[in-house]
């Protein structure tokens, strides 16, 4: 028997009470990581979704959010690139379809995005490389999928989907780590506006600029050139928007901390005191033999960690089992949005813990430690 295994044994002489006191702060601690993995994953794909695509600005009809209306004349798509600082324009038009098994959950409240594009414009959506083939840009039933899509469809190049009753062919499947993109499809601009009756319309046009030019620049000489008509976002706009709303889960996560430190504080202190008080006789011995106060306070705030931190670990475990399960289970969520391991992040739950022990286990600790040797010998 030495001083750190008396540490590590005490607090599981009453097993119920241990166990009661590292669930509520597991709970807390797994909260704590679960939301942090999803953040994580979050704000990586937003970081993706900034790298990948080759265009800059996204013109859209002023007053919608341009993702899935046709609304915008097809002729801009050749007036905008006359503007100073424009490389190259592209249209592309959105749709969502229900796929052949009449399901659309498996990409979201939006169902399947598929995307009408002309194939040599790919790279502004992105698209630099493929496995396959591109489809043909005319009105043949040929359609590429990107990766994510692929996998939650269980598709392969050379299969086929069915959208707007018609068979299209597999020929080709892509990645560029836009989760979007990646869970939809494309194919030639002209055959998805004819199945859509929207001939003179596409969804957005896509903006590449100059290596010199500014984006804010090029995209407010848009609006400006088509007033109530056009407007314009950029990569950069939409990243922030995005960011703004994740550091609302930052805040969470941390109201939580602080939650999980209160509650945790408040079960540890009842825990610890409790020990105190059914080893006052114990105590009164170890300071009758020689211990000294501070070593008793070393030993009882040892114990208050040693609790908290085995709690933290099974937090740490149930918190990253909680978020697998969940984005595994969730078909909205399979393939798009990946968990962030991060040591910072684990390292923060660990050190949250160590603070719950050190604020749970002070008062008990130097209630045991002003003990009379005397006094505590007499308790029964």
């Amino acid at each position: 028997m030495n001083y750190v295994g008396l540490i590590i044994k005490n607090p599981f002489r009453n097993k119920t009470r241990t166990s009661l006191a590292i669930i509520g702060i597991a709970i807390g601690i797994a909260t704590i990581v679960a939301l942090g993995l999803v953040t994580g994953g979050l704000k990586e794909s937003t970081e993706s979704t900034l790298k990948a695509g080759g265009a800059e600005i996204t013109v859209i009809q002023a007053g919608t959010d341009g993702f899935l209306a046709g609304n915008v004349q097809k002729e801009r798509i050749t007036d905008i690139q006359n503007i100073n600082g424009i490389q190259d324009t592209a249209g592309v038009l959105r749709t969502s379809v229900r796929l052949e098994n009449g399901s659309s959950s498996n990409f979201g409240p939006s169902g399947f995005i598929v995307n009408g594009m002309e194939v040599t414009k790919l790279n502004l959506a992105g698209i630099e490389s493929i496995d396959g083939a591109y489809f043909s840009d005319d009105d043949a039933n040929e359609i590429i999928i990107g990766k994510t899509a692929a996998q939650n469809l269980n598709k392969t190049v050379g299969d086929s989907i069915k959208i707007f009753n018609e068979d299209f062919k597999i020929t080709g499947i892509f990645e560029t780590g836009n989760i979007i993109t990646d869970a939809g499809a494309y194919l030639s601009l002209s055959k998805l506006q004819q199945l859509t009756n929207t001939e003179d319309k596409v969804s957005i046009i896509l903006v590449k600029i100059n290596e010199n030019a500014n984006a804010t620049q090029v995209g407010n000489d848009i609006e400006e050139a088509y007033p109530d008509e056009l407007a314009t976002t950029s990569a950069a706009d939409q990243i922030g928007r995005i960011n703004q709303g994740l550091s609302f889960i930052d805040t969470a996560t941390w109201a939580i901390s602080l939650l999980a430190i209160v509650i945790g504080g408040v079960g540890v202190i009842n825990t610890m005191i409790m020990s105190v008080y059914e080893r006052t006789r114990e105590i009164g011995v170890l300071k009758a033999v020689g211990w000294r106060s501070r070593r008793i306070l070393g030993m009882i705030l040892g114990e208050s960690i040693v609790i908290t931190l085995l709690a933290a670990l099974v937090g740490i475990v149930v918190g990253i089992i909680g978020v697998e399960l969940l984005l595994s289970l969730t078909t909205e969520t399979q393939g798009i949005i990946q968990p962030a391991y991060s040591l910072e992040l684990f390292a923060r739950a660990l050190g949250i813990a160590f603070l719950v022990g050190i604020i749970g286990g002070i008062y008990p600790a130097y209630r045991a430690s002003r003990l009379a040797p005397t006094e505590a010998l007499r308790y029964e």
